[in-house]
């Protein structure tokens, strides 16, 4: 009976002793799992936080591509001006030549530089980029039958792309049709009528500048026979 009573008693003892070292195997592993949860947490938010960063410096580096872009534009445009001023028409020949050959230099030199920042559109703004776009060739295509009315039209047109009080009529179909396009094809629609104006506006300069020098000519050679 002792015997019995002595191994009853031992055998509790050592369920006892079992039970905490089961409960500390089983929080153990309830802390670990906690443990885990929370790291991967962290994990997952300092993944999040690089690609917030990461997107900033993708916006960045789109905005210093579009700035290229538009360098690229004035870079030619005033070269192509330089080549097509009146002070090129007011040197001898041999210097013309070789600014000519500097100017084409320059202009070779800049288009050997790609830059395109491709722009994601959906099929309505595709179609209506396509739209815009063969609106103002429409126009471009008839400079030389009507240069002030061609002017006036491209007017109306940047006068529907621009947020200021527009000095004259705004063209109400372009308009609906340029809100239609994605954000950076507006600029881009914005920026080509601004540079169509700018040469407008510099032909007529030299149109004028030419018709007083005819004119000069004409009342000195009038003088002379008077």
């Amino acid at each position: 009976m002792a015997q019995a009573r002595i191994s009853a008693k031992a055998s509790e003892g050592a369920q006892q002793l079992q039970q905490p070292q089961q409960q500390q195997q089983s929080g153990g592993q309830l802390r670990g799992r906690f443990y885990r949860s929370t790291s991967m947490a962290d994990r997952s938010s300092r993944l999040l936080e690089n690609l917030d960063q990461l997107e900033l410096r993708v916006e960045a580096f789109r905005d210093a591509a579009s700035a290229m872009e538009q360098e690229k534009e004035i870079l030619l445009e005033m070269i192509h001006n330089i080549q097509n001023s009146q002070d090129m028409r007011h040197i001898s020949e041999g210097e013309r030549e070789e600014l000519n050959l500097t100017a084409n230099r320059l202009m070779g030199r800049t288009l050997t530089v790609e830059v395109s920042v491709e722009t994601i559109r959906n099929a309505q703004q595709q179609e209506s980029l396509l739209h815009a776009t063969k609106m103002i060739d429409e126009i471009v295509n008839k400079l030389l039958d009507d240069l002030e009315d061609a002017k006036m039209r491209l007017m109306s047109l940047y006068g529907a792309c621009t947020s200021d009080v527009p000095a004259g009529p705004i063209d109400q179909k372009f308009q609906s049709v340029v809100i239609g396009c994605a954000i950076e094809d507006q600029k881009k629609i914005k920026r080509r009528l601004e540079t169509l104006l700018r040469n407008l506006e510099n032909s007529e300069k030299s149109i004028t500048l030419l018709e007083h020098q005819k004119s000069s000519v004409r009342q000195s050679c009038n003088s002379k026979q008077d």
